[in-house]
């Protein structure tokens, strides 16, 4: 691969474009940019909706690929009670958002802000995946810890909107999830008659998935990491590695190697779609929000997950105290999932702006984290360039 791509991949130069191109617009010409991301290319659907129902489908796959590989033998999360910490850790990165944002709105906020108290629970995992890669390197185990937590973060998330955030005029409706049982024994079945090519999964369980997850009124871009793992894969994982290896033709690895460059290019369409937040006047619920993602976030997971090794429950190896914490710091950033609770969360349009605003300030994990990591004298593990 040219050198020059794995540097921008590796350094996750077109998302920050796309993060930094959407705040420019989104402040400088906010008319044009909204128009741009919500107006309609043909029937209901806009650049929005291609970018996070579309898109983002296969970047949850290629999470769902880490995920996998992670828990076969020989990965960093197997025997499967590795798995069990990060899962436990997720737990904290809920209760100590929540608590955070509760207890301080008890002290400076009003019985006003209460509802806000699920916009920190939430964790950005594109942009945290992304962030943990560049500051512990993308081979590193924290990497693979974090990506689990984040997803089971996420599934949490969309139990909490369904249920604590409802759409009065989309309500959930569970009965379609009987399409994605039905798009997961379509991948079983494929699987069992050894069909090598990855498209049949993708065009036959994985919409079956799709259609599942947004006729229930969930979000469909996590379709696929409910296929990912029927996709053939090799018995093993040598040394951790994750990436297709040269000679190796497991039906996993060819589908990661062949989606990777795209995806990491293809970010920058998320960045632009999502990250164009209009400055507005910083209030309390901002440091609400703020203080639930930095500390609840990072103290919450680093507390259950620290817990989870008192249990019996082992970190993944390489990973230490250090590694857990900075982990725990890198989940703050909610951003735009941050966003998209909070737009659920408030109706007031002020004390919405000021709870986005505490989102939007969530970006500066990013740099924070990389200091830390230096600070720590965290070793990056990541392959050659």
């Amino acid at each position: 691969m040219n050198k020059t791509v794995k540097l921008l991949q590796e350094f996750s130069i077109p998302l920050i474009a796309g993060v930094i191109a959407a705040l420019f617009w989104a402040n400088i010409a906010p008319e044009s940019y909204h128009h741009f991301i919500e107006e309609p290319l043909f029937g209901e659907v806009n650049f929005h909706f291609l970018v996070n129902d579309v898109f983002m489908v296969f970047f949850f796959a290629i999470a769902g690929v880490e995920i996998t590989q992670s828990l076969l033998p020989g990965g960093d999360l197997n025997p499967i009670k590795k798995a069990i910490n990060p899962l436990l850790a997720t737990a904290g990165g809920v209760l100590g958002p929540v608590a955070v944002y509760l207890t301080l709105n008890s002290l400076i906020g009003s019985p006003e802000f209460v509802r806000g108290w699920g916009i920190p629970t939430a964790t950005d995992i594109a942009l945290a995946w992304l962030v943990a890669r560049f500051v512990f390197g993308d081979k590193h185990p924290a990497v693979k810890f974090l990506l689990l937590l984040a997803i089971a973060d996420d599934a949490i998330g969309l139990v909490i909107i369904a249920v604590f955030y409802p759409d009065p005029l989309h309500p959930v409706q569970p009965v379609w999830l009987l399409l994605v049982l039905a798009g997961m024994l379509v991948a079983y079945l494929l699987r069992r008659a050894k069909v090598s090519s990855y498209w049949p999964y993708i065009l036959g369980g994985g919409l079956l998935s799709w259609l599942g997850l947004h006729n229930a009124h969930l979000h469909p871009a996590l379709a696929l990491v409910f296929i990912v793992p029927f996709l053939p894969s090799a018995p093993k994982v040598e040394s951790g590695l994750f990436e297709a290896e040269e000679g190796e033709h497991s039906t996993l690895a060819t589908f990661e190697h062949e989606w990777k460059v795209i995806i990491d290019f293809g970010l920058f369409f998320f960045g632009l779609a999502n990250a164009g937040v209009e400055f507005s006047a910083i209030g309390v619920p901002t440091w609400l929000v703020t203080a639930g993602l930095f500390i609840g976030k990072t103290v919450g997971i680093f507390l259950l997950g620290y817990i989870g090794t008192l249990l019996g429950f082992p970190l993944p190896n390489r990973m230490t105290k250090k590694e857990l914490f900075l982990a725990g710091f890198v989940a703050a950033m909610g951003l735009t999932v941050a966003l998209f609770v909070a737009g659920a969360a408030f109706v007031d349009p002020e004390i919405q702006g000021a709870a986005k605003m505490g989102a939007l300030f969530s970006a500066g994990v990013s740099i924070i984290a990389i200091i830390l990591g230096r600070v720590l004298g965290i070793k990056r593990i990541t392959a050659d360039l």
